[in-house]
């Protein structure tokens, strides 16, 4: 198996950078979903203000992302079928 994604929208990426970005994908979903993850944050020191605005997202947009870098790993999601003879 090749180290080097090939095709998709991370093709050219190592595995290991893709395992490194879906690690941190998931523990912003766990900060997220415990309401540790900032907006906006601001404060005035001195003479000046300063703000940092971050771009919201939502938990769906960083599944989604984890799905296809699991899909771009070969890393399939669920359970198998179970058949009874």
């Amino acid at each position: 198996m090749s180290d080097i994604i090939q095709v998709g929208v991370f093709a050219g990426m190592s595995r290991g950078a893709l395992e490194g970005y879906r690690a941190q994908l998931q523990g912003a979903l766990i900060e997220l979903g415990a309401g540790q993850k900032a907006v906006a944050v601001s404060y005035t020191a001195g003479t000046g203000a300063r703000s940092v605005t971050f771009t919201p997202t939502d938990d769906e947009k960083i599944r989604g992302l984890i799905r296809q870098i699991n899909a771009a790993l070969g890393i399939r999601r669920g359970a198998r079928s179970v058949v009874f003879r």
